[in-house]
């Protein structure tokens, strides 16, 4: 089914009477109505200590478990699986750690070079500390994507963890979570998956999918400035605890050291009302499960059809380097409208800032994927343009990004 994009750009305070061009969405999203409402009420009616059994506490404590169960519900994991953190960055670091109370010298890390450095950082820090030994699972050089058969090539009856990107913040191109964590389980490993970039465009089964931990940030998914983090098939039976000792018996509180910020954990699960409103309004029925999977589907149908011009322009032009995949689809995965690119003859932060002078909401750099981007030959310090979009982007916007890209690259006739 079509998405209705006036329906949903009327869920977007940021649209009120205005008609921004932003494509610097992989920075972080608008914020839906719903989850500013529920960050207003919170603070206007709920703003104590949560848990205590007066009324406002009450309802507190009550709105964060809510937001705790609604989000197991969409994700398809039971409740105590999912866990709130300042930040997908800060979340990795803590479980990092947690890794390194158990690897040693003998074990075996695999990471890629198509991570955000933030995550993969922390992890390439833990197996240095813990004496274990680490390979790097590297992109191809010229399409920054990340074949199997490299995988399969590392994995070994030593490794012992696995971490890697839904999709790269650079290149898009969405990796077969299933088939590596599959993979990976056969050799006996464990699995992290950093979906970051992956979720503003998807709101996916990780029950189905099987990694042992699924981390995303929700500011980039219409919600509140929070990490989410899954973290199942008994994975917390074998990390110890980095919470309070109190706290070891609760398995959502093991990998939060520090106490949540009480307001957005409360607010964390107005975004799943947003959906379900689409989900109600295109004439959907059924759970939240079902509507989660039935709105990342529309989203990305809509994506793809405004991803494929841009991407067939900037892939034709010679005046830049397309970073990732021209195609919308690669072995059968999908392609995030995620798109970064170098140009040639200007640097990208001249083509920026024309860019933004044309008003388009845009920015260059590395964007934390400085491996990424030396995988692929380009000196981070020089960057890249990154244009990046999501379901509330609309026909017209790309036109004005092609029409943009036109005056500041050149006409190619």
């Amino acid at each position: 089914m079509q998405l209705d994009l006036d329906f949903v750009r009327s869920q977007f305070p940021a649209f009120d009477g205005k008609s921004p061009a932003f494509f610097e969405n992989a920075g972080g999203s608008f914020a839906c109505k719903q989850t500013i409402d529920a960050l207003t009420t919170y603070y206007t009616d709920t703003k104590v200590q949560p848990y205590a059994s007066y009324r406002e506490s009450a309802m507190a404590g009550e709105q964060m478990d809510h937001s705790q169960k609604r989000w197991a519900q969409a994700l398809g994991v039971q409740t105590n699986e999912v866990s709130f953190g300042p930040s997908t960055s800060q979340n990795t670091y803590v479980l990092a750690n947690a890794f390194g109370r158990v690897l040693g010298a003998g074990d075996q890390v695999i990471v890629t070079n198509q991570d955000h450095e933030a995550n993969t950082g922390a992890v390439r820090r833990m197996a240095e500390r813990a004496g274990a030994t680490l390979h790097e699972w590297r992109t191809d050089p010229a399409t920054g994507t990340l074949d199997l058969a490299g995988l399969q090539a590392l994995l070994s009856d030593r490794t012992k963890l696995v971490t890697f990107p839904h999709c790269s913040n650079i290149v898009g191109q969405e990796n077969d979570v299933a088939a590596i964590t599959a993979m990976a389980h056969e050799a006996g490993a464990r699995v992290i998956c950093d979906g970051v970039s992956f979720a503003p465009h998807g709101i996916v089964d990780v029950g189905a999918l099987g990694p042992d931990v699924y981390l995303f940030s929700l500011y980039k998914v219409y919600s509140v400035h929070q990490g989410l983090m899954v973290a199942q098939n008994g994975i917390l039976d074998e990390l110890p605890s980095e919470a309070h000792y109190f706290n070891e018996g609760y398995p959502d509180k093991r990998l939060t050291p520090a106490g949540p910020d009480h307001a957005q954990v409360a607010s964390a699960g107005a975004v799943l009302d947003y959906i379900e409103a689409t989900h109600t309004h295109h004439g959907g029925t059924g759970s939240l499960a079902d509507a989660a999977r039935s709105v990342s589907q529309m989203w990305q149908d809509h994506e793809t059809s405004l991803l494929e011009p841009l991407l067939e322009a900037l892939a034709a032009s010679t005046k830049v380097r397309l970073l990732g995949p021209a195609e919308t689809t690669t072995n059968g995965q999908h392609r995030c409208p995620t798109v970064a690119f170098s140009p040639l003859g200007q640097t990208p932060e001249s083509v920026a800032q024309r860019l933004v002078d044309l008003d388009i909401m845009t920015s260059h750099g590395t964007f934390y994927a400085d491996r990424v981007l030396e995988g692929m030959d380009i000196d981070p310090a020089r960057g890249v343009v990154r244009l990046s979009f999501v379901h509330y982007t609309s026909v017209d916007d790309v036109s004005r990004v092609l029409d943009a890209l036109e005056q500041v690259l050149g006409s190619e006739h």
